[in-house]
C-alpha cells in the first residue's frame, strides 16, 4: 500500500467536481489531522447511499494512514458493487494491518455479481496465503465457474487455510474434474478440517456418476475418513456416504452407530435409512431406546425409509415416546411401512 503522507492529499485521489453538494460538504473532515474525525466523516459519506460518494471512500481505503479509517472504509464498501471498489478491496488483502485486511476479506465474500469475479481471480494465486484463501472464499461465493482450476491447484498449497478454501470451492461447482483430489484429501490430508471438508465435498459425486453408485475409490475414501481420529471428519463421512447411497457403505455405517460421538451414529442411521438395505434394521430400531432424542427420531425416520414391518414392534412401542418430536418420526414410519406393504 501506498501510505498517505498527509490526510490533505486524500480529495487529489478523485475528482471532487464529481461528488454531488452534500458529500463535497464533508471532504474538509476528510483532510482533518485528526482520524477519529476523518472515521466519522466516512460514514456520513456513506449514509449518503449515493455512488458519486464512493470515490473518496476508496481513497480512504487505499491511502489513509490510520488502520482504523482503513478498516472502516473496507466495511463500508462491502455494501456497493463496481469496478473500481472491488480493485480497491483486493489490494486492501495485503494491507499492512490485521483489522483492514479481515475488513476487506469480509466485504469481498459479500459480493453477489459474478462480474466482479475476474477482478478477484487475479488474487486467487497471490503468494500471500491469507489473501488467495479470501479471494477463492469470494469465489465460492459468487459461483464463478472460472475458480475451478485455480482452486484445483490451490488443493497442494502448504497452507491449511488456502486447501480448505480451495475445497469448498470445488465442493459448489460440481466438476467431476476434482474426484480425484478430494479423495485424496479425505483421506490423507494432515489438517482435520480440510479432511472434514473434502469428505462433504465428495457428495459432488452423486452429481457427475452414473445413478447405480458412486467411484469406488470415492467411497473407499469415504469408508477410510470413517474410521478417521477426529469425530467431525467421521461424520462428514457418514453424511457424503448416504448422499451418495453408496451399496458397500452398509457395513461400515452398522459399524459407526457404535461411535463415542451421537453426532457419527446419528448421520450413519441417517445414510442407513437412505441406502435401504434390511440388515441394518435391528441396529437401527434398537436405537429407538437411546437417551438422546435426536438419535430416537433420527432411528424412527430410517426404519420407515427402510420399509421393513419387523420393525413395527418396536416403532409401537416407541409411540409412548416422552419426545413429541420422536412420537411424531414414529407415525411417519408407520405409515411409510404401511404404505410399502400395500
Amino acid at each position: 500500500m501506498t501510505a498517505m503522507t498527509d490526510s490533505a492529499s486524500i480529495p487529489l485521489l478523485f475528482d471532487p467536481a464529481s461528488l454531488d453538494p452534500e458529500a463535497a460538504a464533508l471532504l474538509p473532515r476528510l483532510a482533518s489531522t485528526d482520524a477519529a474525525v476523518r472515521r466519522i466523516a466516512l460514514l456520513a459519506l456513506a449514509d449518503l447511499e449515493d455512488e458519486s460518494a464512493l470515490a473518496p471512500i476508496v481513497a480512504l481505503l487505499r491511502a489513509d494512514p490510520a488502520d482504523e479509517v482503513r478498516a472502516e472504509a473496507a466495511y463500508v464498501l462491502g455494501a456497493w458493487e463496481r469496478d473500481d471498489v472491488v480493485e480497491a478491496l483486493c489490494a486492501a488483502l495485503v494491507d499492512p494491518a490485521d483489522d483492514v485486511r479481515d475488513a476487506a476479506a469480509l466485504s469481498l465474500s459479500q459480493l453477489k455479481d459474478v462480474r466482479y469475479a475476474p477482478i478477484v481471480a487475479r488474487w486467487s494465486t497471490h503468494d500471500a496465503p491469507f489473501v488467495r484463501a479470501a479471494a477463492l472464499r469470494a469465489l465460492r461465493e459468487l459461483r464463478y465457474a472460472g475458480a475451478f482450476e485455480p482452486a484445483l491447484a490451490a488443493l497442494h498449497a502448504a497452507d491449511a487455510a488456502v486447501r480448505l478454501e480451495a475445497v469448498s470451492v470445488l465442493g459448489w461447482l460440481k466438476d467431476g474434474r476434482a474426484l480425484g483430489p478430494l479423495t485424496e484429501l479425505a483421506a490423507d490430508d494432515p489438517d482435520a478440517d480440510v479432511r472434514r471438508a473434502a469428505a462433504g465435498a465428495l457428495g459432488l459425486a452423486g452429481a457427475t456418476d452414473a445413478a447405480d453408485g458412486a467411484d469406488v475409490q470415492v467411497v473407499g475414501a469415504l469408508l477410510r475418513a470413517l474410521r478417521d481420529d477426529v469425530w467431525q471428519v467421521r461424520e462428514a463421512a457418514a453424511t457424503t456416504l448416504g448422499k451418495l447411497r453408496a451399496p458397500h457403505a452398509c457395513d461400515a455405517l452398522l459399524a459407526a452407530l457404535d461411535d463415542e460421538y451421537w453426532q457419527v451414529r446419528l448421520q450413519a442411521v441417517r445414510a442407513l435409512g437412505k441406502l435401504r438395505d434390511g440388515r441394518a434394521v435391528v441396529q437401527v430400531a434398537a436405537l429407538l431406546a437411546h437417551a438422546i432424542s435426536n438419535l430416537r427420531k433420527e432411528a424412527a425416520l430410517a426404519l420407515g425409509e427402510l420399509g421393513d414391518a419387523q420393525a413395527r414392534p418396536a416403532l409401537e412401542t416407541a409411540m409412548s415416546d416422552a419426545d413429541p418430536e420422536v412420537r411424531k418420526a414414529v407415525r411417519i414410519a408407520l405409515a411409510q411401512i404401511d404404505g410399502a406393504a400395500r
